[in-house]
């Protein structure tokens, strides 16, 4: 499937766009609490809108430069015009100061004429930009999509969570020539074009990357070196082809390392998310970027110790290239932490810093399949 027929298809609301084989049907739109707020959504990308390009964490340095010469082209070929920010260059761990770099994300977010902000990629010290934005300015503002993941959901989580406006996880701007990541699994440039009301549905990509991307020696890649089968488990029934589950929720998570400082804090109410905007229930989504098991571990205790999975009706969780720690596996963290839960982990996920990834909307209504014939993971804007 190209990407006009993908559009074609998704255009529609509640109408399921399938990736892949997995076919189109129709969507029925789940009936709104009537205690609940609406997510909002973005008006689709279209030709010729303006697409904001700040770093508000990390810049890019000297040495990468040409990869991002290439997707900003790759972005004028597709017929955005670009909006390059002060904050995008530098070698250093964050791309300006702190103020800076908040003014600059608060006024691409709040201006009209831009369509989108796409920045270049996460970093390490987004976090420090918090004293610095005004969340209630920002939750006036016209929806227009954020797109990003790893140190960008440290703002991403609260955006969505304190706003109510969605966030698309799963591509930074250096990934984004890269189409298709995988066969069956969205594009950030087609979910961007979807409608509110709109539907599509991704499967389990079929190899994935167990490398970082190596931008400088190759500043021209268009695709992912995907060597190694993908293949997702569901903790304490690895041993069991025929279990399969169903769950639904908001779609709502990110990088555990960057937000996992977060609960205890403003910006992590998820207790007020779910009661202004997500009565059916949390799919909550994390993937481990530097941490290793042991630190996993703990990490994972903290979110469940400070009540992040009370209204959780699966976790999915993302590959993680952490290697052993005196016998004690990436695994071994998933079931000392949340072996006993009562809702289903789903884990080795198309999440994270092991590419492909799923497109994952922060706010969309989504719905887990997982069982012997289907692994999938469908999305509503509703």
């Amino acid at each position: 499937m190209d990407r006009r027929d993908f559009l074609k298809l998704a255009g529609m609301a509640g109408v399921t766009a399938a990736l892949g084989t997995s076919g189109c049907a129709p969507a029925a739109s789940p009936a709104a609490s009537p205690a609940a707020s609406a997510i909002r959504y973005p008006q689709p990308l279209q030709q010729g809108d303006v697409i904001g390009v700040t770093a508000p964490s990390a810049g890019v340095g000297a040495q990468l430069e040409p990869r991002l010469t290439f997707c900003l082209d790759s972005l004028r070929r597709l017929g955005y015009k670009r909006r390059l920010g002060r904050c995008l260059l530098s070698d250093k761990i964050v791309s300006a100061p702190a103020a800076e770099r908040a003014d600059e994300l608060t006024a691409m977010l709040l201006d009209d004429a831009v369509a989108a902000v796409f920045p270049p990629w996460g970093g390490e010290l987004l976090i420090d930009i918090f004293p610095y934005l005004d969340f209630e300015r920002l939750r006036k503002g016209t929806p227009k999509w954020l797109i990003g993941y790893s140190d960008l959901a440290t703002f991403m989580l609260p955006y969505t969570v304190l706003t109510g406006i969605a966030t698309m996880h799963g591509s930074d701007l250096l990934e984004a020539p890269i189409h298709p990541t995988a066969p069956s699994l969205a594009w950030w440039g087609d979910v961007a074009r979807l409608p509110a009301g709109a539907s599509f549905t991704q499967q389990a990509a079929d190899l994935y990357q167990t490398h970082d991307v190596d931008w400088q020696k190759d500043p021209t890649a268009t695709s992912f070196d995907r060597t190694e089968p993908v293949v997702w488990k569901c903790l304490g029934h690895e041993a069991d082809p025929a279990h399969a589950i169903t769950a639904k929720g908001r779609l709502i998570g990110g990088t555990l390392d960057v937000i996992g400082m977060l609960p205890g804090t403003s910006y992590g109410d998820l207790e007020g998310f779910v009661a202004a905007y997500a009565p059916e229930g949390l799919l909550f989504y994390l993937d481990n970027c530097d941490f290793n098991p042991a630190q996993y571990c703990r990490m994972l205790h903290h979110l469940r110790l400070a009540g992040w999975f009370r209204h959780a009706t699966a976790l999915l969780i993302g590959r993680t290239a952490a290697q052993d720690l005196r016998e004690f596996t990436p695994r071994d963290a998933l079931r000392d932490a949340l072996g006993d839960l009562t809702i289903p982990v789903i884990y080795d996920m198309d999440i994270g810093h092991l590419p492909p990834q799923l497109m994952l909307v922060n706010g969309a209504l989504a719905t887990l399949s997982f069982s012997e014939v289907q692994r999938s993971l469908a999305q509503q804007l509703v």
